[in-house]
């Protein structure tokens, strides 16, 4: 779009609220039981002087952005303040730039701030993913277009080839306009390294009427698509896996798998042996057939220092953690990663910058994909908006485990929960006086989400929430466009 407004950023506003998993949730080194969620507010002004409010919101997850044991969880958190206060400067500063000319304008800016505070790439994209949301939305409740809408009519500008170059010379408008977004999505369960996979795993019963083990939750929900962890050690896996093959096999209709590493290897030796143990065991024979790739098992520090070709001809890999910058798939691939992770705390953006470049690659050597991966995508503005973008990259299938973890809108007020399921009532149903995500057949129905906006035609509670305090991250500098300095 050659004329894609251009708008200010005037006003960005950011709250948080705790939230308690029903389950302790276990992958890589760390177990979860608790919880922060990021909601941004965010006011954008058109040349012409019309403005709107747009939202967004994302967990602020602990040990995934940062895994370093040194520091603490609070410290995960501090660091991702950081990075949305650093957004925000920047943002507010842009001028008139278009909704894609504001990430442009940001992106060089938010990473050198942030590797001056001893922030990485991960955490650097956490602020700007969240705001570039909330403009979207904001745009998009203001021109009366869907977020699917104004993606494929390039409202926001797309102009990939300035982040990344090797996009030169390819029609952008020509590929948002080829997007298609599915109506209904496969929901892939995640299996934590802790979940009971039968009653007998379990010292005691929540009761909260929702699926407890994965016994459970297949006969529940009806899933065709799963998630298991795994955690390094390949005689503990192995004896895992086995018992999860043991219930996935009872399923008549054919199923699919994939394996996190979650950063849990040093090295493809490790990876091979885990792959050479699941296909010498015969109960594992079924799920060896059902595994559709691997995610991201060698640590990020080291995942993009050798040739992982010997692991992809047995089963393909994908980035997660090690996707950090635009530029990263371009390297995987060249050391034989297949895939990577769309996941929106990486920005929608980088998404489809990196659809688009499966859709060149694979005019080449077809192989290359997109996975849809989930950061604990709670019910209302989050998974909604990470759905939105799945269901436009033309994904089939999502992880997605909030649902699962946390009771619908717990934690919230029953005023937001009522709200989202008028709106949404294909997502969500009422259930036991809670307000739930609606899986069926082992799919969520989303044709709602094509709402005015970026997929939520409801709003979150902001009387509920607290202000987001400024980050405790001792260091903290000043920020300006062309650098940190002390403060």
């Amino acid at each position: 779009m050659s004329d894609a407004p251009r708008f200010s950023v005037r006003d960005v506003d950011c709250f948080e609220w705790p939230f308690g998993l029903r389950l302790p949730f276990r992958f890589g080194a760390i177990t979860v039981t608790h919880g922060r969620q990021a909601v941004a507010r965010l006011r954008i002004v058109l040349q012409d002087g019309r403005s709107a409010w747009g939202y967004a919101a994302e967990s602020l997850a602990a040990k995934w952005f940062d895994k370093d044991p040194a520091l603490s969880d609070d410290a995960n958190v501090a660091q991702l303040r950081r990075s949305l206060e650093i957004a925000r400067s920047l943002y507010t500063d842009q001028g008139a730039q278009t909704a894609f000319g504001h990430a442009e304008a940001a992106y060089g800016p938010a990473l050198a701030a942030c590797a001056a505070e001893n922030l990485p790439p991960l955490v650097a994209g956490y602020g700007p993913a969240l705001l570039d949301r909330a403009a979207a939305d904001a745009l998009g409740r203001l021109l009366g277009l869907s977020f699917w809408e104004l993606v494929r009519r390039d409202v926001p500008g797309f102009r990939p080839q300035r982040l990344a170059p090797d996009l030169a010379g390819h029609d952008a408008p020509a590929f948002l306009a080829s997007l298609r977004p599915l109506t209904r999505l496969d929901v892939r369960h995640t299996v934590g390294m802790l979940d009971p996979i039968v009653a007998a795993d379990q010292s005691a019963r929540i009761g909260d009427g929702l699926p407890e083990t994965l016994e459970e939750v297949v006969a529940t929900y009806g899933h065709r698509y799963f998630k298991l962890k795994v955690g390094g050690d390949v005689a503990a896996d192995i004896d895992r896996l086995g018992r999860i093959a043991a219930v996935l096999d009872r399923i008549d209709a054919p199923y699919h798998a994939t394996l996190d590493g979650n950063e849990q290897y040093a090295d493809a030796e490790g990876v091979l042996e885990l792959i050479s143990a699941i296909a010498l065991t015969p109960g594992l024979a079924r799920l060896r057939t059902s595994l559709l790739f691997i995610e991201q098992p060698i640590r990020r520090g080291l995942a993009l220092e050798r040739d992982v070709t010997p692991i992809t001809a047995a089963a393909p890999l994908i980035l997660d953690e090690s996707d950090g910058e635009v530029g990263v798939f371009p390297r995987g691939r060249a050391l034989g990663y297949r895939g990577v992770s769309s996941k929106n705390c990486k920005g929608f953006y980088k998404s489809l910058i990196n659809r688009m470049r499966c859709d060149i690659w694979n005019r080449e050597q077809p192989g290359f994909f997109m996975s849809a991966e989930d950061l604990t995508t709670l019910a209302g503005l989050s998974v909604q908006q990470d759905l939105a973008l799945v269901a436009l990259l033309g994904l089939t299938h999502a992880e997605r485990n909030g649902h699962h973890f946390v009771d619908g809108f717990a934690g919230r007020s029953e005023r937001e929960a009522g709200e989202f399921l008028r709106a949404h009532p294909d997502l969500y149903h009422a259930e036991n006086g809670k307000v739930r995500m609606r899986i069926e057949g082992g799919q969520v129905a989303i044709g709602s989400l094509g709402c005015p906006g970026f997929a939520c035609a409801a709003l979150p509670d902001f009387s509920a929430m607290q202000p987001m305090p400024p980050a405790a991250w001792p260091a903290r500098r000043t920020v300006s466009r062309t650098g940190a300095s002390p403060s």
